[in-house]
């Protein structure tokens, strides 16, 4: 761990004195406001620009999650909830990480992640989104940079160990990433306990809030506080991981229940689509189709809040398993009574491809484009399925067009690499892949990749003036790094 700390850049050095984590317990500090009236420490464009730089270098340690129709859902519902919300710079950036533990965290900048594990236990689209509000309440009232000036004296320590513990949290979870923070930790604690109650209840109080001018149910905050209890008890003496972060106490509890009484009684109805991405996050949590094929067909023999959701599970799972037939079977069902639901079809998109079907893969989504024409999962699926055709000058176009739409995405711009190489387009791959380095803060390697291609591209115009300009901007990034 030292080791790791200590090779660090000096750029990530001053990015850690003032960014925190929320797997950091940076949730405790109260201080005043950030760039505000009253303080000038850090402006909003500064804690933007580090949070992005820290997200790079999270990214580089932390695989994420690359499931395009999840990722939608998740975006999708943040905006929503940001919308209603009292943020008011609301440029996010949203990651999710495949990992069981109940863990979600806020970085100042706004950057959201989200761990798979939530999934199992937020039961609702209500109870997730209670969580992910209070996250946005976090970033609204910037409990986690508002720490900057008390910790000055000894934030390299702290910040460091903090970020090298979030990351263990997220790879291999649990104790190892804990036993990092709390070293830094111990001797500050006492005096941000206080701080971390009162930034608890007041991001309890602002989700709560948030949730309500969104038309959701704001009982789901106390319905997935019962959850998180529940899972402490289940797990013995060591809480869930988000409760290390966000402590769930009484006067917390308390409080909180208070405040929704303040709020009228209505019936709220629940939204499948988070059930049916709920299957899908515990199918990439499982990781194994035959393990997956267990527990939706106990789910389906047994009792579920979502039936419907079981079956789509089992869907994937049949589908991953190779078992095409029985994967119709179970989905024309599904179809039957909700022919029109696009995460239905894209599932009956992937079965087609998975036999080999491209044609009628390919006729399925162009009648879906006009009425999904920018839809990032449906554009995915036509870039794969053209992949898995042989056809790769198209797929890469399609991934081109995506990635204009989302610049920020590393995993498209991977993609989009391994696809243009098989294009045959070389001065492409060493393009894309700058941008892939790029967004995972491996500098030097990004610029070794657009040298690459601009001896490759010399003949070019176009395409030369592009690489020119990115160097320009690599030299532009790299300095604006190293003053954070």
């Amino acid at each position: 761990m030292l080791n790791y700390i200590t090779r660090l850049r000096p750029w990530f050095i001053a990015l850690t004195l003032l960014v925190s984590t929320p797997t950091a317990l940076t949730n405790d500090i109260k201080l005043p406001m950030l760039g505000d009236s009253t303080s000038g420490i850090v402006s909003h464009q500064q804690e933007y620009e580090l949070g992005r730089a820290w997200l790079q270098v999270f990214r580089s340690r932390v695989s994420t999650l690359d499931d395009p129709q999840l990722k939608a859902y998740l975006e999708h519902l943040i905006y929503k909830l940001a919308t209603y919300s009292e943020l008011t710079d609301r440029r996010l950036e949203v990651i999710l990480i495949n990992n069981p533990t109940m863990n979600a965290f806020a970085v100042p900048g706004g950057v959201i992640g989200v761990h798979t594990g939530l999934y199992l236990y937020a039961q609702s689209e209500a109870q997730l989104s209670s969580v992910l509000s209070h996250e946005l309440a976090h970033l609204s009232q910037r409990h986690f940079a508002r720490g900057v000036a008390n910790q000055r004296a000894n934030s390299f320590t702290s910040m460091a160990g903090l970020l090298a513990g979030l990351i263990l949290v997220a790879t291999v979870g649990g104790d190892a990433g804990m036993a990092a923070m709390t070293a830094s930790q111990a001797a500050a604690m006492d005096n941000r306990l206080r701080f971390s109650r009162q930034n608890e209840q007041e991001a309890d109080r602002i989700g709560i809030a948030t949730m309500y001018r969104a038309g959701m149910d704001p009982a789901a905050v106390a319905a997935m506080f019962d959850r998180m209890l529940a899972a402490t008890r289940y797990t013995g003496h060591r809480p869930p991981e988000f409760l290390l972060t966000h402590p769930l106490t009484e006067s917390r509890i308390a409080d909180a229940r208070n405040r929704l009484g303040k709020y009228p009684k209505k019936v709220y109805t629940d939204n499948i689509e988070y059930h049916l991405m709920r299957a899908r996050a515990l199918m990439a949590i499982d990781k194994n189709p035959q393990r997956s094929l267990k527990r939706f067909q106990s789910e389906l023999d047994g009792h579920t809040k979502s039936p419907i959701a079981a079956r789509y599970g089992l869907v994937l799972a049949l589908s991953a398993s190779n078992q095409q037939a029985k994967a119709w079977t179970e989905l024309n069902a599904l179809l039957k009574d909700d022919p029109q639901r696009l995460t239905y079809q894209l599932a009956a998109i992937a079965i087609e491809r998975a036999e080999g079907k491209y044609q009628q893969a390919l006729d399925s989504i162009a009648k879906l484009k006009p009425l999904y024409p920018e839809n990032y999962p449906l554009q995915m699926e036509l870039a794969e399925t053209l992949l898995q055709a042989n056809r790769y000058g198209e797929s890469e176009r399609v991934l081109e067009k995506v990635v204009r739409q989302r610049p920020f995405d590393p995993d498209i711009w991977y993609q989009l690499a391994e696809t243009s190489g098989l294009a045959g387009d070389i001065p492409g791959v060493h393009m894309a892949r700058a941008e892939y380095f790029i967004l995972i803060s491996a500098y030097d390697l990004a610029r070794k990749q657009l040298n690459h291609a601009q001896k490759l591209a010399h003949n070019d115009f176009k395409r030369s003036a592009i690489i020119r300009q990115r160097l320009n901007d690599l030299a532009k990034m790299e300095s604006r790094t190293r003053r954070l």
